[in-house]
């Protein structure tokens, strides 16, 4: 059986098969749906509770 994982940044559930696994040089892997969530978290620095659409939002 395949497993399913779960995106680092949105909290969506990625089909086997699909979304990307990016890899840091300190060994810590992050699971991503799509490249809106990779550019969201890699590139933008962007925090997953502070932004409206993800599953992990939660307000303060």
């Amino acid at each position: 059986m395949v497993e399913r994982r779960v995106c680092t940044f949105c909290g969506n559930e990625i089909e086997p098969g699909s979304g990307m696994m990016y890899v840091k040089k300190d060994a810590s892997i992050f699971h991503f749906c799509s490249s809106k969530c990779k550019k969201n978290m890699v590139k933008l620095k962007r925090v997953p509770r502070r932004t409206l659409w993800s599953k992990k939002y939660k307000r303060d």
